[in-house]
């Protein structure tokens, strides 16, 4: 299982990059499910924070506080 060490804003990388070709997804909302944004396109994407979990590869860069 992936270590919890993201937070909102933070931007991460997936598994799998998006259709579009890009590998970088920021957070916008947490909960029992997460939400994440194509930084390439916009496209936005709701998942349960499980799955989320096992296709998170790594965060890149953490939210600006």
């Amino acid at each position: 299982m992936a270590d919890k060490n993201y937070e909102l804003n933070d931007v991460v990388q997936m598994k799998k990059p998006h259709p579009c070709g890009e590998n970088r997804w920021k957070i916008i909302r947490m909960g029992a499910d997460i939400r994440i944004k194509c930084e390439g396109c916009g496209h936005s994407v709701l998942i349960p924070r499980k799955k989320f979990e096992s296709k998170m590869k790594k965060k890149l860069e953490p939210s600006e506080q």
